[in-house]
């Protein structure tokens, strides 16, 4: 008989509140940051708010993840071991990261995940990571479904997929533009978003083609319709993009997703199931245009040269809902076509004449007529979009989800004046727990049965819920008071049971080191100290660069990205085309004084972007 295969849906944290309200919305893993060397440093938390999260999750056998994903300097290795020893103890089922130097330090036995910081998009390189003894693999967002399913032949380890998020538009861990042009490393967790810039697009001529248009910043990722086919091709790991992100859009995301998932596992004929326990109820629909988006891709799962669109050249902000248009214009007053009821305090948003992306709050919203704080110059007949929905947001503020662990119940004697309670999870059935109380039996004058349950149905704020009552103590009469405390007892038990047997995954790198998947490393592979440089080394690296971060010095020309985004197939005007001819190279980007050249692997269907070799 086959396994079953188990699915997770990974949701992120920005802290420990958004944590819980991600597990009580249906994430069977979350993934948060700690104090230090997490990819977002503006997402860190302490070890007691951890403690507090990873507590929270194992009741439902979730699992937390904690990002160290960015590099360690030798100076800080200490330093990260202490950290990773304060985590272990904190019960955490995971570490996520991208130096290698955690192969080599002394840590506890603590499940390692490879990052998308290690720019996993080759079978060789997962292949890699998994002898080294990395327990998941966070994949490339890059990755076609073929792509992914030849890295599945050659691996065994759960494979993760970002499936919902904002876009990086270089290959992740694989970007020194922020560095090179700020002195902020991304690989370092402080990455000053380059890629939102708006650029002027200059031509081989010198010509400024386009001006002021965000022409590297990307659609965020939008995979729900394609669940099914990121199964079949081997990813077991759903992953939302969003450790900044508020709470609502953890809510709204996670929620919708969840229930994306429980679809296709119930369609699944017990093949699939979910990796932890409990049945999420919502009081709200989830409706993903409510939430961030600047537009919606998905990417090149489908497609290593899609002709789609991909990039919001126009704003980097949330475009929002599209609602309709407008139909006349009255001073402060809008008559709108619309559909949508809308509210006060709407966010509405229209792309003006100049093509900006412009945005005004609905002072008092009427039916079709909304009435604003002051003019706004919009034309009849523009579109309008919705990119905040007010009460949507009211709704959301308020608890939006509960979490419940089904059980089922025995009540028995034990002896002459003993009676016990069984409690067991019906997602659990070789788990139970038992509580046991002295009991002085009386026979009843009328049927018991129908008032123990009641008594044992009051599981206030526990995550238990009620399944089946098995009473089997007939009509004798139990005191209300020896039931309840039963009912506690066994609540206690079966916890401490819940807890106790968490599975975690305890591991510890491999004892011999893998072969390498080649034998030169260059900058943008991310050696940063020495344990790292040790590690690769033996792995049979020849020649290794160090990280541009620890070299300190730029070059010019000095590549600082490299993307399967190409700005030339995103403008129609791809070299492997007639229309190539229209663009002239080679192409430059400048945004105030910074300056990239842009440079096409047609080949490869990819684009590399360099520090600009003279400023045009």
């Amino acid at each position: 008989m086959k396994a079953v295969r188990e699915l997770e849906l990974l949701a992120p944290a920005r802290d420990a509140a958004t944590a819980i309200a991600a597990i009580d919305h249906g994430a069977d893993a979350v993934y948060i940051g700690a104090a230090h060397h997490g990819a977002r440093s503006a997402a860190g938390n302490s070890i007691e708010d951890i403690r507090r999260v990873t507590e929270y999750a194992h009741r439902y056998r979730a699992k937390v993840y904690v990002t160290l994903n960015t590099l360690v300097y030798d100076d800080e290795i200490a330093e990260v071991e202490r950290l990773v020893g304060e985590l272990y103890r904190a019960e955490v089922d995971a570490l996520i990261v991208q130096d290698l130097s955690l192969l080599k330090m002394s840590i506890p036995p603590i499940a390692l995940h490879a990052s998308t910081q290690c720019d996993i998009r080759t079978p060789e390189k997962a292949r890699f990571l998994e002898k080294a003894g990395f327990k998941q693999l966070v994949l490339a967002r890059e990755l076609t479904l073929d792509e992914i399913r030849a890295i599945r032949e050659v691996t065994t380890v759960p494979l993760e997929g970002f499936v919902h998020g904002a876009l990086c538009v270089s290959y992740s861990g694989n970007c020194q533009a922020s560095f090179a042009l700020t002195g902020r490393s991304a690989n370092r967790g402080e990455c000053a978003q380059i890629c939102r810039y708006s650029y002027d697009l200059i031509d081989g001529d010198g010509r400024e083609v386009l001006r002021g248009k965000h022409l590297l910043s990307l659609k965020d990722m939008n995979r729900i319709a394609s669940l099914s086919t990121l199964i079949d091709a081997g990813v077991s790991s759903f992953k939302i993009e969003g450790r900044l992100k508020d709470t609502a859009y953890v809510k709204t995301v996670t929620a919708a997703y969840r229930q994306a998932l429980d679809r296709i596992i119930e369609a699944s004929d017990g093949r699939l199931c979910r990796s932890s326990i409990g049945k999420t109820e919502f009081t709200f629909t989830p409706r993903l245009e409510a939430a961030f988006n600047r537009g919606c891709t998905d990417y090149f799962l489908s497609d290593r040269r899609p002709q789609a669109k991909m990039a919001s050249m126009e704003s980097p902000k949330s475009i929002g809902e599209e609602i309709g248009s407008v139909s006349r214009v009255e001073g402060r007053k809008l008559l709108l076509r619309t559909d949508v009821k809308l509210n006060n305090g709407d966010g509405l948003t229209f792309y003006g004449t100049d093509g900006k992306l412009t945005g005004f709050r609905v002072n008092r919203a009427d039916g079709a007529n909304v009435y604003l704080s002051s003019p706004v110059e919009i034309r009849p007949g523009t579109r309008l979009y919705r990119n905040y929905d007010s009460d949507y947001e009211v709704r959301m503020a308020k608890p939006t989800a509960s979490r419940g662990i089904e059980v089922n119940m025995a009540l028995r004697t034990v002896a002459a004046n003993r009676i016990a309670l069984d409690m067991t999870p019906v997602e659990i059935p070789s788990l139970t727990a038992t509580a046991t109380a002295e009991c002085e039996f009386a026979e009843a004058e009328q049927p018991q049965a129908a008032r123990r349950a009641a008594a044992l149905s009051k599981l206030g704020d526990t995550p238990y819920c009620v399944g089946q009552i098995d009473d089997k103590i007939g009509d004798r009469f139990v005191p209300a008071s020896v039931v309840t405390r039963l009912r506690r007892d066994a609540v206690a038990a079966l916890d401490r049971a819940i807890r106790l047997t968490h599975p975690f995954a305890y591991s510890r790198p491999e004892s011999v080191t893998p072969e390498l998947w080649t034998d030169t490393l260059t900058y943008s592979d991310n050696i940063a100290n020495s344990l790292a440089g040790q590690y690769v080394r033996e792995a049979g690296a020849k020649s290794v660069s160090p990280a541009l971060e620890v070299r300190g010095c730029l070059d010019r020309p000095q590549r600082v990205m490299r993307t399967r985004y190409c700005l030339r197939r995103e403008l129609g005007c791809c070299l492997r085309t007639p229309d190539g001819k229209r663009l002239k190279g080679p192409l430059t980007l400048r945004s105030g004084n910074a300056c990239l050249d842009v440079e096409f692997d047609c080949k490869e269907c990819e684009m590399s972007v360099y520090l600009a070799r003279n400023k045009k």
